[in-house]
C-alpha cells in the first residue's frame, strides 16, 4: 500500500483526500467539489486507479466569470495496494465527495476462479 500512498502525496496540494484501511478493505475518499457521477470517468484494472474527473458549472442567471479560481479538473493514474481485489472495488461520488471502496484479499491471497473442462 505504501506506492499509493506516495502516488497520494505527489497529488497537488489543492487535491484533499483521505486514505483508510480496515481489516477487510481499503477506503480512498477524495474530494471532488462539482463534480458528479456523470462528470466522473473511474476505473480500476491491470493494478491501477485512474480518476479522471471535471466539475461542470454554469454561472447563474446573467453572470460571467471576471476571474476563475475553483476550476476542477483531476486526471490521475494510482497505483493498486497489491493486496486489493480491483474486481470487486465499490465507488460511489455524493455532494462533492467520492469514495472508493478496495476489498482486500482473503488471507493474503488472490481468488482465482477454476473453470471445469470436459474430458474428450
Amino acid at each position: 500500500m505504501s506506492a499509493l500512498r506516495d502516488a497520494l502525496r505527489d497529488l497537488s496540494d489543492d487535491v484533499f483526500f483521505d486514505l483508510l484501511e480496515s481489516e477487510d478493505a481499503y477506503l480512498l475518499v477524495l474530494d471532488v467539489p462539482g463534480v458528479s457521477a456523470d462528470s466522473l470517468e473511474l476505473s480500476v484494472d491491470d493494478g491501477r486507479i485512474s480518476i479522471d474527473a471535471h466539475r461542470e458549472k454554469e454561472p447563474e442567471d446573467d453572470y460571467r466569470y471576471l476571474e476563475e479560481n475553483r476550476s476542477l479538473f483531476l486526471d490521475v493514474d494510482l497505483p493498486m495496494p497489491a493486496d486489493a481485489l480491483e474486481t470487486e472495488a465499490e465507488a460511489a461520488v455524493e455532494r462533492g465527495v467520492l469514495e472508493l471502496t478496495l476489498p482486500k484479499t482473503r488471507d493474503g491471497e488472490m481468488t482465482i476462479d477454476v473453470v471445469e473442462e470436459d474430458a474428450d
